[in-house]
């Protein structure tokens, strides 16, 4: 039987997606107040878990169902290439699910739970019989959760030995993830010929070019207007301060996405998100302990 190469196995897991759920644990770690010299052992197991196993399976999940999309937006991709010969996408996928799941255990009842919600939406999110990936408001809403949400309260509560972190935290995490959706939305505009050819539903095939733009704009930047409001409400200035400051800056970057939607959605993903990530961390840093001084 034929094998894939590693550097094809590399590419099939795109390490370039594990950065937002790793950064996502990181900012939960940050939020939880707990000292990192005494935890840095569940520090490196949650980042590893969430980027180079949880969400390297998702890729090579959604990579097998989708080989046929593919096989029409990115012909080259690692399995419609033929460089993940036969089944092999399929086989990675399992294998990448059984380690990942072991490795949770790793973080206790509440990080192995969290694990498998963030397994269960992976592969709900791609294969049937759910297949949530063809609505454009299902799939970009579970993927947000997953890479935000989830890892940013598993983050908190672990550190906190399961403690379930104060609501201020549970709301700051809720908000960020809505947000993620208008980002996972972003990815769309980049397949619109092959979701159309293939029946998936994105918003940008669903609502049109521009509506789907306006949509993926407002729905960053809307929850970030809350996060700065209760930054303040919370006596926070310095951090309140400092993601307005980065959400001026992507409403800058978001005038020339509306401009060309198609043309200029890497443009936004790539730096507008790494502004909306910074807030990120900012507001983590910035709540800590916060239900002891709220």
């Amino acid at each position: 039987m034929n094998r894939p190469q590693p550097s094809a196995v590399l590419e099939l897991l795109k390490p370039i997606t594990w950065f937002p759920p790793m950064w996502a644990f990181g900012c939960g770690v940050a939020s939880s107040g707990a000292s990192l010299a005494e935890h840095w052992q569940l520090l490196v197991v949650g980042v590893v878990l969430a980027g180079p196993l949880i969400c390297a399976t998702s890729q090579a999940v959604n990579d097998w169902f989708d080989r046929h999309v593919d096989a029409i937006n990115e012909p080259m991709r690692p399995i419609p290439s033929g460089r993940i010969p036969g089944r092999w996408g399929l086989y990675i996928a399992i294998i990448w699910t059984i380690l990942s799941m072991a490795v949770a255990t790793l973080l206790g009842p509440w990080g192995f739970a969290a694990a498998a919600l963030g397994m269960a939406f992976a592969w709900a999110y791609s294969a049937p019989p759910f297949r949530l990936k063809r609505s454009g408001w299902w799939g970009p809403g579970a993927v947000a959760i997953s890479y935000e949400g989830i890892p940013w309260v598993t983050g908190a509560v672990v550190m906190a030995g399961g403690a379930l972190p104060p609501n201020e935290t549970l709301l700051v995490a809720a908000l960020y993830s809505f947000g993620a959706h208008g980002i996972m939305t972003l990815n769309d505009f980049k397949a619109i010929e092959g979701d159309t050819q293939m029946g998936l539903k994105s918003l940008p095939v669903v609502l049109g070019v521009q509506n789907a733009a306006r949509w993926a704009c407002a729905s960053m930047v809307a929850p970030q207007l809350v996060v700065i409001a209760l930054l303040s409400h919370w006596e926070r200035p310095l951090q309140a301060g400092i993601v307005a400051a980065l959400l001026a800056a992507q409403l800058v970057l978001m005038a020339r996405f509306l401009k060309d939607p198609v043309k200029n959605a890497l443009f936004l993903s790539a730096f507008g998100v790494t502004l909306y990530v910074s807030g990120m961390m900012a507001t983590a840093i910035g709540i800590r302990a916060i239900g002891a001084t709220v």
